[in-house]
């Protein structure tokens, strides 16, 4: 299974999903166009993943801001580790936010409550 590694530009988050490494990042900021088209090939890597998952999973969401349409993307995204982690597989998720940003902190509560699997969320102040 080949790794997604997407470099991060000033509308579009840093991604890496390599089953390898067991490295699962989303990182900086989300404000595509067109966020259904982005995410679509981490869609797709997702549903190949879930078939023969690693033992562990840890996804990391280290986000400085994120709009309304990836909004939704972030929330799916986390729904199909939902289904990895109802199959049995120890799959958590991490939620990072800057000391001073309520709104990402709220965020990551409220993405915690939408979902039956951990998420420890983490301050981090060098989050750019």
């Amino acid at each position: 299974m080949y790794p997604i590694v997407i470099e991060k530009t000033k509308d579009k988050p840093k991604i890496i999903f390599d089953k390898t490494n067991g490295e699962f990042l989303i990182e900086g900021v989300s404000m595509c166009e067109d966020a259904i088209s982005f995410y679509a090939p981490i869609f797709a890597w997702i549903k190949q993943y879930a078939l023969e998952p690693n033992p562990k999973t840890l996804l990391k969401f280290r986000l400085f801001y994120f709009n309304t349409a990836s909004s939704k993307m972030i929330l799916d995204i986390m729904l199909r580790f939902e289904e990895i982690y109802h199959m049995g597989n120890d799959v958590k998720i991490e939620w990072y936010y800057r000391s001073d940003d309520e709104d990402m902190e709220e965020s990551g509560d409220i993405y915690a409550s939408r979902l039956e699997l951990p998420v420890i969320k983490i301050e981090d102040d060098t989050i750019q």
